[in-house]
């Protein structure tokens, strides 16, 4: 009767259970704040392109303003700070960020009319004839 207790199995299923959850548990603890530093990264890169395109809307005189203040205002909406804001005729380059679990996250953007296409006086149509 004691061999039989103690060279049965009866149970160890359970344990091989508790062990695959407990394995489970331990790499999504692992894989979590990953992800949420990757989900964070999109958001701020997202946020630094509105607020570069803020800036640019200001430089061009799409909107009244100041350039740098509409971008910041832009980014503390989407939860990120300014850091740098960089204005070079209709050009606005921006640098946000955010700290997510401890993490600085940043990103920069920049938005505005590419130096190869500067409008030429007379021409404001692009025509080259």
């Amino acid at each position: 009767m004691v061999r039989d207790a103690l060279g049965s199995e009866r149970g160890s299923g359970s344990i091989l259970a508790v062990a695959i959850v407990a394995a489970v548990v331990m790499l999504f603890s692992l894989v979590l704040p990953v992800a949420t530093v990757l989900s964070a990264q999109q958001r701020v890169a997202g946020a630094a392109d509105a607020s570069a395109l803020a800036a640019a809307d200001v430089a061009v005189g799409i909107r009244s303003g100041s350039p740098c203040p509409s971008a910041a205002t832009v980014a503390a909406a989407n939860a990120a700070r300014l850091d740098g804001c960089l204005i070079e005729g209709p050009t606005a380059t921006v640098r946000l960020t955010t700290s997510v679990l401890g993490f600085a996250v940043s990103a920069r953007a920049t938005a505005g009319r590419p130096a190869s296409e500067a409008m030429v006086p007379g021409d404001a149509a692009g025509d080259t004839r």
